[in-house]
């Protein structure tokens, strides 16, 4: 379920300084049942990697594999695009660095680790058509937690908004919700009966 910028920046989060310039793009919320008390966010990163949500079911596995096929043809995810002075590394305090539980600059599937805290976790993309950012975060709700995946997205070209609008459909009616729901069955299968 998509939720309002609004509200999203209503929750108490580090994200909200540390990408101040970068647009919200959209937040998605996923109300996962059960789990018990103490569950972190890394306590759903375990069960699954993002090559696990990539392969979710054919259509999102055949999006994602069309996606990478044109950016190699286009060449929008080669090298030259990702700059280390434009990722946001920099920005991490030496206190940010000692609190995360990934290695900053680490890779996880497309993305780069920004920061993981125990309940935040920022990942970076810059490439020939976005500079994007994915924040999830998590908090305890009634009955178990709610889980909250926001996009942001920098413009790096003009044609970032034109790659935008033709790939949004696409992630919010079928690759965001196939995803959440495969993390939703994910942490019941780990997490229902705890």
């Amino acid at each position: 379920m998509q939720i309002t910028p609004e509200e999203f920046r209503q929750k108490p989060l580090y994200a909200h300084t540390f990408l101040a310039d970068a647009p919200l793009h959209d937040v998605w919320k996923v109300d996962l049942q059960g789990g018990g008390e103490g569950r972190t966010l890394e306590d759903l990163q375990r069960l699954l990697t993002f090559d696990d949500l990539e392969r979710t079911n054919p259509i999102v596995d055949g999006l994602f594999k069309l996606r990478w096929l044109l950016g190699r043809w286009f060449g929008w995810d080669a090298k030259k695009h990702d700059s280390p002075a434009e990722s946001y590394l920099h920005r991490l305090t030496p206190a940010d660095r000692e609190r995360s539980l990934a290695e900053p600059g680490s890779v996880d599937g497309p993305f780069r680790v920004i920061y993981r805290f125990e309940n935040e976790s920022l990942g970076e993309i810059v490439n020939g058509t976005v500079h994007g950012f994915v924040l999830t975060t998590m908090e305890p709700a009634a009955g178990g937690y709610t889980l909250y995946l926001a996009v942001y997205v920098k413009q790096v070209n003009r044609f970032t908004p034109f790659y935008m609008l033709l790939i949004d459909p696409f992630r919010r009616f079928f690759v965001y919700p196939a995803m959440m729901q495969r993390m939703t069955k994910a942490w019941a299968s780990a997490y229902a009966y705890a």
